[in-house]
């Protein structure tokens, strides 16, 4: 019944969120269009539940045609102050703006509200024994890592989060977290790692 309410939350959320953040999606994309050419929305191949993969929306905060860097341990590069990344992506990388579109994944049914972070579908080769929990559950716009740290933690420690919450879930620890989700977004907390 929880996981039907979950459901139930998710959309209902999503549509409304969509409908009264309308106009920022708008503007958002339109400042995105004219301050770097290339598309507006980013696309990217995620790790779903069960490990299915889906396409991830995001609005670009890289220069077009940007590279691929990663961490040591397969993680993706998020620094602070990486190149590939415009004035106007740092804006809303730091404020999470870029993950509006993300409403879009979860009325889909790709995404939920609350859950584990979606790594790239090739990063599961990194994953070890029990990591693999991690893909037990529907990916997250947030989630227990996301307020314990973001990209200011580890992905490993990211990851064992991730278990945590997939191990531990309920749906009023979904509504906790996103009562959490809120001061922890506006103050910008964990965006890039130190």
């Amino acid at each position: 019944m929880e996981r039907i309410a979950k459901r139930i939350l998710d959309a209902a959320a999503a549509a409304i969120a969509l409908a009264l953040l309308s106009p920022v999606l708008a503007a958002t994309a339109l400042a995105v269009r004219l301050s770097s050419p290339g598309p507006v929305v980013f696309r990217q191949r995620r790790l779903g539940l069960n490990g299915v993969p889906f396409e991830i929306l995001k609005f670009r905060t890289m220069a077009d045609g940007a590279g691929e860097l990663r961490n040591p341990d397969g993680s993706a590069f998020s620094g602070s102050g990486d190149p590939r990344v415009t004035p106007l992506g740092r804006f809303l990388r730091s404020s999470s703006l870029d993950e509006l579109p993300q409403l879009w994944n979860v009325l889909r049914g790709d995404m939920s509200l609350v859950g584990p972070r979606p790594d790239q579908v090739d990063q599961m080769r990194y994953y070890r024994g029990h990591e693999f929990r991690k893909l037990a559950a529907r990916p997250g716009i947030t989630g227990l890592a996301q307020i314990r740290g973001r990209n200011s933690i580890s992905w490993e420690a990211r990851k064992q989060l991730d278990i945590e919450y997939v191990d531990g879930w309920s749906f009023g620890l979904d509504c906790g977290l996103l009562l959490e989700t809120v001061p922890y977004v506006l103050a910008r907390r964990g965006v890039n790692q130190k």
